[in-house]
């Protein structure tokens, strides 16, 4: 038994070091990006805001949460323009709309949308190039003004967009 676990043991170490040699092409992080070792640096454009309803500071907070995401969670490097990966798009749609209606006919919950149209050029290898449309929501209590809970939701939407767009970039490599 234990010339079993000594064997094995020794074929890891044998795998791991012959890998170890060989080098590696990928690396790996936490969040479960696998980026190649030549993508080094990014650039995220300024995320334009072409909703019919707009939320003036919508764009700056999914361009700069975008950009943290990627700083926080990826090993690469931001720069102004020109990274080996580089992120443009638009936000397409900023919409509400009544969700779980009651017997009265009047909703007891509103739901905002945020859709946005994502363009990834990777500048090492344009056959990983794509354009993508991302969208995510929160509801919210109809009793509440949008204007009371805007700031909370729009937080929690670009959360969702950020981590989707993130892994819709580096964890399909």
């Amino acid at each position: 038994m234990a010339s079993k676990t000594k064997t094995a043991i020794l074929s890891l170490v044998a795998s791991l070091l012959t890998a170890l040699f060989h080098g590696c092409t990928v690396s790996i992080t936490m969040s479960g990006a696998s980026i190649p070792e030549n993508i080094n640096t990014f650039s995220v454009q300024y995320i334009n805001n072409r909703a019919p309803l707009i939320n003036p500071e919508l764009s700056s907070t999914l361009t700069e949460g975008l950009k943290d995401r990627i700083q926080n969670e990826s090993r690469l490097s931001l720069v102004n323009e020109g990274g080996d990966v580089d992120f443009s798009g638009d936000i397409t749609s900023y919409s509400t709309k009544p969700m779980a209606v009651q017997a009265d006919a009047v909703s007891a919950q509103t739901r905002l949308t945020v859709s946005v149209k994502i363009r990834c050029r990777n500048i090492k290898d344009p056959k990983k190039d794509w354009e993508q449309s991302f969208s995510a929501y929160q509801d919210y209590d109809s009793e509440n003004n949008l204007s009371d809970v805007e700031e909370e939701l729009v937080k929690l939407i670009v959360e969702e967009l950020t981590e989707n767009i993130f892994n819709k970039a580096f964890a399909d490599w």
